[in-house]
């Protein structure tokens, strides 16, 4: 059987201005160990802002490229998402982080009333018209209404806030525990918490493992 080809989109580098670093390392991990042939993407645009991640505060005379930061992750092999073509993917995950609320979309600033980045909406409906399997992670699933439609069903665990603002926007949030999954079959969404719920590693790397099972045994 031929291995998948995944392409893995990453919003840049470190839990509260990019990709959380722990659930894109897992997935990566877990893809490798199943053989999957993996592309990494990120948009190649302007961080929102700089966080110092051992103060927690901004770093305001910074800025700092998503491209280039999500390589520091992948260590160098990494493309601009503009280049992401469906026809090359057999599906497409993507991990959590602030930095998918932030730089993927602008959920951290304007709630439920957000934009989605163009280069990922475009990749990820071409995917889904394609019917090829998505998988978001973490805070990711936020996005779910807006590019997948009305009634689409995804999780990020059961934050009562976050729940609502998917709601607003379209989609139907569904309660789940850090180390399961959540499938909408007809959209071809799986979803999981990850960080959202997890206390250390191994508690998000149990639904993150899921998920990537399952994308890969997805038609």
């Amino acid at each position: 059987m031929k291995n998948k080809r995944i392409a893995v989109i990453l919003a840049g580098c470190g839990v509260y201005d990019g990709a959380e670093i722990h659930e894109s390392v897992l997935t990566l991990l877990r893809l490798d160990q199943h053989g999957a042939e993996v592309k990494c993407f990120a948009p190649n645009i302007s961080q929102m802002h700089v966080i110092d991640h051992l103060t927690g505060d901004e770093s305001v005379s910074e800025s700092r490229n998503v491209l280039v930061e999500a390589a520091r992750i992948t260590r160098g092999e990494i493309t601009d998402l503009e280049q992401a073509s469906a026809e090359a993917f057999d599906g497409v995950i993507v991990p959590g982080g602030f930095g998918a609320a932030k730089n993927l979309c602008n959920f951290a600033v304007e709630g439920s009333e957000m934009a989605v980045n163009e280069s990922f909406k475009r990749f990820i409906q071409a995917m889904h018209r394609a019917g090829k399997p998505v998988g978001l992670i973490c805070i990711a699933p936020v996005m779910a209404g807006q590019l997948f439609g009305e009634g689409v069903e995804c999780t990020i665990g059961h934050d009562t806030l976050t729940a609502e603002a998917i709601e607003d926007m379209g989609g139907q949030h569904k309660i789940c525990e850090v180390g399961e999954i959540h499938i909408d079959s007809i959209h071809k969404l799986v979803t999981t918490p990850a960080y959202m719920l997890a206390e250390r590693i191994s508690e998000a790397a149990t639904g993150i493992n899921l998920l990537v099972d399952t994308i890969l045994e997805m038609d």
